[in-house]
């Protein structure tokens, strides 16, 4: 077998040269390393640098502050002797605008004193003056009155004649007439029965005022349909001893339909009711602020109720009764 020498010679040069090509490759790769560790080191230098300079601006600045906190101790007891100084002569400003006020303050006082003693003489001169002029007064009074006796009589005739029930007072010589007048009330609703009378409306509305300081009131169309909607249907059997609530409406309502379907659900509920003629008063008695066309009594006080010396049960008992006897005399 003949050996291929030529082919080997090629090949050890092709390898030489890949040899020569991997060996300037990592030295490039090293001169490139080379130059960066250069390179940081440059930069590390010339941070020291820096850094050093930054320590000796440091420890000079460190060493002016020091002369001048030394230049400051020095300087304050300067300043502490200008103030003493000055000290004195503003305590003699001060003492001297305390005189001037002082001055002022007394100079007032007189001219306030004589301005009194002026007002004092203008003041007795005009009680003399009043004292007078009402002696006269007095006097001409007395005068008139015992020429106009025959008037007053006849006055007084008419007056018990057309509208009775009229107060005559006398006070300090003077007669004071009291007439007494009808209260102004609206037209009445059709079906307002039983109606209450004077003595009755008097007590019912008293019975009112005392349900509202008991809270055990409840004013207003809405609250009282409310609350005849949630009382319990009554028993066919027996009727109750006393109701779980009364009604009061007012006569004078306009639009009479705001209250015409509650008389009817208060004979469902079984609970009584009576009308009053005039709804601002059934609003002034349930403390409300404007007129009341419907009020409800409860039988039980409220939660927030203080108890005085009367007890409510025993009024409502009473307000039950006068209102069944109204109820009685039904007009038709």
């Amino acid at each position: 077998m003949a050996k291929e020498k030529p082919k080997d010679k090629e090949e050890r040069k092709e390898e030489k040269k890949a040899k020569k090509e991997k060996h300037a490759k990592t030295d490039g790769v090293k001169k490139v390393k080379r130059e960066k560790d250069e390179k940081r080191a440059q930069i590390d230098g010339v941070k020291k640098v820096k850094k050093d300079k930054k320590e000796k601006h440091a420890e000079a600045d460190g060493v002016k502050q020091i002369k001048r906190e030394e230049h400051g101790k020095r300087a304050k007891p300067d300043e502490v002797k200008n103030l003493k100084r000055e000290e004195p002569e503003k305590s003699a400003v001060a003492d001297e605008i305390k005189k001037t006020k002082r001055e002022r303050r007394e100079k007032r006082a007189e001219a306030g004193a004589v301005e009194k003693t002026a007002k004092e003489k203008k003041h007795k001169k005009e009680k003399k003056e009043d004292a007078e002029n009402i002696k006269d007064d007095h006097n001409t009074a007395l005068v008139k009155a015992a020429k106009d006796t025959h008037v007053t009589a006849d006055l007084l005739k008419s007056l018990e004649e057309n509208q009775p029930g009229s107060v005559v007072t006398k006070k300090e010589d003077q007669l004071k007439i009291k007439v007494k007048t009808a209260p102004l009330v609206g037209p009445l609703v059709p079906f307002a029965n039983p109606l209450a009378d004077e003595n009755v409306e008097r007590r019912v509305l008293k019975g009112i005022k005392k349900a509202a300081k008991a809270k055990a009131l409840k004013r207003g169309v809405k609250e009282v349909v409310k609350a005849i909607r949630k009382s319990p249907n009554p028993s066919s059997s027996s009727e109750p001893k006393l109701p779980l609530a009364i009604v009061v409406f007012a006569a004078d309502v306009s639009p009479m339909d705001v209250i015409s379907h509650l008389p009817v659900l208060c004979e469902d509920k079984r609970i009584p009711y009576v009308f009053v003629p005039s709804r601002h008063k059934l609003g002034e008695a349930g403390l409300a602020k404007r007129p009341t066309s419907v009020v409800m009594v409860g039988k039980e006080k409220g939660k927030k109720a203080v108890e005085g010396e009367d007890p409510w049960k025993e009024t409502y008992k009473r307000l039950v009764k006068y209102v069944k006897r109204a109820g009685t005399t039904v007009k038709i």
